[in-house]
């Protein structure tokens, strides 16, 4: 018997016994669905973090800070001593945190570091609010862009850094009480930015919305406007007005550039001689990865009550295989009459399980891709619609190729029992058998 018909013969074979058959795949694809479902919500998710990770920070950078304790005003064991030094730092830790501030010969220590190619401090501006012509003032942060950041943009481009003109984005929650219809409406206009100096007086600042900013898990801007270079330049000068010379550059954090091939240990070894020299630095995967680590461990789990299923139904193929055999003794017994070889019969049998969970499998992913579609369309209009670009539940091609692979040898290493009973029977006294 030529291989194709011995493929084909073993498809034809399956649906002998209908009702066993199709109440094994059944149980085959609760397995199927289940795995393939979880491992698309896995996908989903780490796709979203993949795709906004590029928002917290670029993946080639150290965002550094000077190493110090947290000076709260409280310590988990008394007061903190005052330091002169200290800058308010919304990243060091809870609200109120302050850091040791990084000075001109903080940045040229840096630099001199070895494996760091380039050190860029983070200017801290305070505005007093934003304002549009005549209408409501309203409130805001100014956020900054890590060169290799991005924004994800509802409408409109992100700040050119390189132009002489004041550019900046407004987040999308903003669009409205600024006086607008929609996003589109806002780029191109003038938002009045104004700010207090050292000598409480206050001064305004003219920039163009070129984009609207989406708001998003790790988004930059969050509650905050992110103007470009030239603009940022203007406000930390202007807000610096009557602050002493020497008081000026005085920055809560720096980041710190590195070779983007460098490898794990790379990246270790400079944290080790950035810690030597008296500074803290993270990079993305340090804030990200153990949000990761919980979603994968949670993705694993559901995936371990998968393939428990997968190992239930696989004792429904060993159950459905053996009684084919017990019922095909005879016919087992005239192939090999024929000349069919104990190699070829076995094939026979491994080939119908192998297709018993195919079948389950396919079907199991395709109706797990209809329902995490539907459920991820649904969840992103109703409890996750303010976090725009999440595709809770979605689906990579090869993944799925792989579940189906993967419950196929599953399946056929459960039928090697009745596949090995079927090709070692005794020809003669297969044919007795009533």
């Amino acid at each position: 018997m030529k291989t194709l018909d011995l493929i084909a013969s073993a498809i034809s074979n399956t649906f002998r016994s209908k009702t066993r058959t199709i109440l094994t795949i059944l149980a085959i694809l609760v397995g199927a669905f289940t795995l393939t479902l979880t491992n698309g919500l896995g996908t989903g998710i780490n796709a979203y973090i993949d795709d906004t990770v590029t928002s917290v920070g670029a993946s080639d950078v150290l965002t550094v800070t000077k190493t110090a304790e947290f000076a709260t005003g409280v310590a988990a064991d008394g007061p903190v001593e005052y330091n002169p030094d200290a800058v308010a730092s919304a990243q060091a830790g809870p609200p109120g945190s302050t850091v040791v501030a990084l000075t001109p010969a903080d940045l040229d220590t840096l630099a001199a570091i070895d494996g760091v190619l380039d050190v860029q401090a983070s200017k801290s501006i305070s505005t007093d609010y934003i304002q549009v012509g005549d209408g409501t003032k309203y409130v805001t942060n100014v956020g900054a862009l890590v060169a290799g950041q991005t924004i994800q943009l509802e409408a409109g481009a992100t700040p050119d850094d390189d132009a002489d003109g004041f550019e900046v984005v407004v987040p999308v929650s903003y669009v409205e009480p600024l006086g607008f219809d929609e996003s589109v409406a806002a780029v191109g206009q003038t938002l009045s930015i104004v700010l207090t100096d050292a000598t409480r007086t206050q001064h305004t600042v003219e920039g163009t919305i070129v984009g609207v900013a989406e708001e998003g898990l790790a988004s930059p801007t969050g509650a905050s406007i992110v103007p470009n270079d030239a603009l940022t330049d203007e406000l930390f000068t202007l807000q610096n007005t009557g602050v002493p010379a020497d008081e000026v550059q005085r920055y809560a954090q720096a980041s710190v550039f590195f070779d983007p091939q460098a490898t794990d240990a790379e990246i270790a070894a400079l944290k080790d001689r950035l810690a030597d020299a008296g500074y803290t630095g993270s990079t993305v995967a340090d804030q990200l990865g153990a949000f990761k680590t919980v979603i994968d461990g949670i993705v694993l789990v559901l995936n371990a009550f998968a393939v428990i299923a997968l190992l239930a139904a696989s004792f429904g193929i060993v159950n459905t295989l053996l009684m084919s055999v017990q019922e095909r003794t005879r016919e087992i017994g005239l192939m090999k009459a024929m000349g069919m070889g104990s190699g070829r019969v076995f094939s026979l049998f491994s080939l119908e399980a192998a297709f018993i969970g195919f079948l389950g499998s396919a079907i199991g992913a395709v109706v797990a891709i209809a329902a995490g579609t539907a459920i991820s369309a649904s969840l992103s209009d109703t409890l996750l619609s303010d976090l725009p670009g999440l595709n809770l539940i979605a689906f990579d091609p090869l993944s799925i190729v792989g579940v189906i692979v993967v419950i196929m040898v599953i399946a056929f290493l459960a039928g090697t029992l009745p596949a090995l009973r079927a090709a070692r029977a005794d020809p003669v006294e297969s044919l007795r058998y009533e």
